[in-house]
């Protein structure tokens, strides 16, 4: 299994980006997805999650109404839109899949993970 997380860069306060995660080796639509972060010298924290079929899905409180996670099936891809960025948001941004809705949201033991990217944002 393979997750590839791209579209990670540099962006100024207030500015939008949007992340992709690309897996393959899976039967991606029988999976949750989720992205979270790392800051420096900070702990792994969840982000966003979506479920298997697309139908739902959850957010922190720390990027509820900015960022909108997203999927299409047919490609096997997660998207991240995060808009109204802050400085805050500077982080590693990484995606991972878990068959369990729980484990997804409350970072438990997830099946996989993929390779981050980073994501910069200057005020």
């Amino acid at each position: 299994v393979q997750l590839q997380a791209y579209g990670g860069g540099l962006v100024q306060a207030g500015g939008s980006l949007r992340l992709s995660c690309a897996a393959s080796g899976l039967t991606f639509s029988s999976y949750n997805m989720g992205w979270f972060r790392q800051a420096p010298g900070k702990e792994r924290e969840f982000a966003a999650a979506i479920s298997g079929s697309g139908g739902r899905t959850y957010y922190a409180d720390s990027v509820k109404g900015r960022f909108t996670i997203s999927r299409d099936n047919a490609k096997n891809t997660v998207y991240l839109q995060m808009n109204s960025l802050k400085p805050e948001d500077t982080a590693v941004y990484y995606c991972a899949a878990d068959r369990s809705w729980s484990a997804m949201v409350n970072i438990n033991g997830l099946d996989y993970w993929g390779k981050g990217t980073q994501v910069t944002v200057s005020s």
